[in-house]
């Protein structure tokens, strides 16, 4: 229903058909905010998709390595075997924003490779077990990273486009309606004016 509320003016009337353009405005800076920003949630879902790829691949290499080590040590034998540490490890860490977003990128770098103590029962199986693990855990890290950055384009997408459509099929629809309305009453106005005017000079 349209707003009976405000007076039939012309000034109203100027006044609404302003805040038609304003929000016509706000409806096009949104439908392309949210067409960049699908844009972008495409390109990094690509990236994030194949980073996936690469991480089956690498876990179903550590998974192979896994049993084969377990094969040669037994599960008791490996679970005693001196792990790496990796003092020197770090991930780097990026931020930049994009259509006011806080996106991250970052990269893990391991670090050098230490010497590990004397084993009783060395073997390249075990060492390739460790091998497939720490490069499982540098595309992991990748991929955590890139999923936080799509998770809030995605969420930023969602708001714009819940404002967007807010927009086309609420505020908007509401203001044509009142200036259909408004038109009307003045053109009712302005023939009844000139009837008195007509009756007046009779």
């Amino acid at each position: 229903m349209p707003d009976t509320s405000t007076s039939p003016t012309r000034s109203a009337f100027l006044d609404l058909k302003d805040e038609r353009q304003l929000v016509e405005e706000g409806f096009e800076f949104l439908d392309e905010k949210r067409m960049i920003l699908a844009q972008e949630m495409l390109k990094r879902l690509r990236d994030y998709e194949a980073a996936l790829d690469r991480h089956r691949e690498l876990h179903d290499a550590a998974s192979a390595a896994l049993a084969t080590a377990v094969g040669r040590h037994g599960l008791d034998g490996l679970e005693i075997y001196p792990a790496g540490r990796r003092d020197d490890a770090r991930h780097s860490l990026y931020h930049s924003r994009f259509l006011g977003v806080d996106l991250v990128d970052g990269t893990f770098e391991p670090g050098e490779r230490p010497q590990l103590p004397e084993v009783v029962n060395p073997s390249p199986e075990a060492r390739r077990c460790r091998e497939a693990f720490e490069a499982l855990l540098v595309a992991a890290v990748e991929i955590a990273v890139m999923r936080a950055s799509l998770i809030r384009l995605v969420k930023e997408y969602v708001r714009t486009e819940r404002r967007a459509r807010a927009l086309e099929n609420v505020i908007l629809p509401e203001i044509e309606e009142n200036l259909s309305f408004m038109e009307e009453q003045l053109e009712a106005m302005d023939q009844e004016e000139a009837v008195r005017v007509r009756n007046a000079a009779r």
